[in-house]
């Protein structure tokens, strides 16, 4: 019995190696990935793309803006023929008018005037003020991306880890098995080893929910799946 436990012991013992040995996930983050996820993000993400669409919309009132200098002015024409005679008196034909031909008038509008620098120095204002609120959203953008990715690989971390226990304990609960069958242990001993092998395979259940989760958590930001960004 004294040996049996000495193997229990030993074979813990290396699974606590195992798990010890892969308590760091900063080996796992790829960087450059990242970097990838991030674009894809402020390419795809709904918000930031309603964002982007309105700074854009919010630039062009500042060529409006710049154009409708124009609308201060206002031009009109007037064409008398110089060979038509008008009637003057009943009998008599007479061409009353100083100067005939066309005649060309432009009018401005002093208010509008004094109005478009203002205008254009507003549109201006307008259109700084989208700049900031996207940028300020692309900066909220990529940190919760961040978050996602780094929640999506201590995820995946975990899986691996839960993954291997899994099969460590399943070998240490076939091997008691067969000492169990062999009288080597008590059912006790092997009992222990079965109740270890299913809190073990429902840990690792749970972890994969837990990873599944973070992966869509990821995919829904950066819009596309994972498998699609090279």
């Amino acid at each position: 019995m004294k040996k049996v436990s000495a193997l229990t012991v030993l074979l813990l013992s290396f699974l606590c190696l195992h798990v010890s040995a892969q308590d760091s996930i900063i080996g796992d983050i790829n960087y450059g990935q990242l970097e990838k996820y991030i674009q894809a993000a402020k390419e795809n993400y709904p918000k930031r793309k309603i964002l982007k669409a309105q700074e854009d919309a919010i630039k062009t009132g500042i060529a409006v803006a710049e154009i409708s200098y124009l609308d201060m002015f206002s031009a009109s024409y007037f064409y008398r023929p110089g060979d038509k005679q008008a009637i003057s008196n009943p009998g008599e034909t007479a061409n009353p008018y100083i100067v005939n031909g066309i005649q060309y008038g432009i009018s401005l509008n002093l208010g509008a005037f004094l109005q478009k620098p203002f205008l254009v120095k507003r549109a201006k204002a307008d259109y700084k003020v989208a700049q900031l609120q996207t940028a300020d959203y692309d900066y909220a953008l990529v940190n919760e991306v961040k978050k996602r990715y780094y929640t999506y690989i201590q995820m995946l971390s975990e899986l691996k880890i839960k993954t291997q226990t899994t099969q460590d304990n399943n070998g240490v609960a076939e091997n008691q098995r067969r000492k169990f069958e062999k009288g080597e242990i008590s059912l006790d001993n092997y009992n222990g080893s079965r109740i270890q092998l299913s809190n073990s395979n429902s840990a690792k259940i749970q972890t994969e929910v837990n990873f599944l989760n973070a992966k869509d958590a990821l995919e829904e930001i950066i819009g596309v799946k994972l498998t699609d960004i090279k």
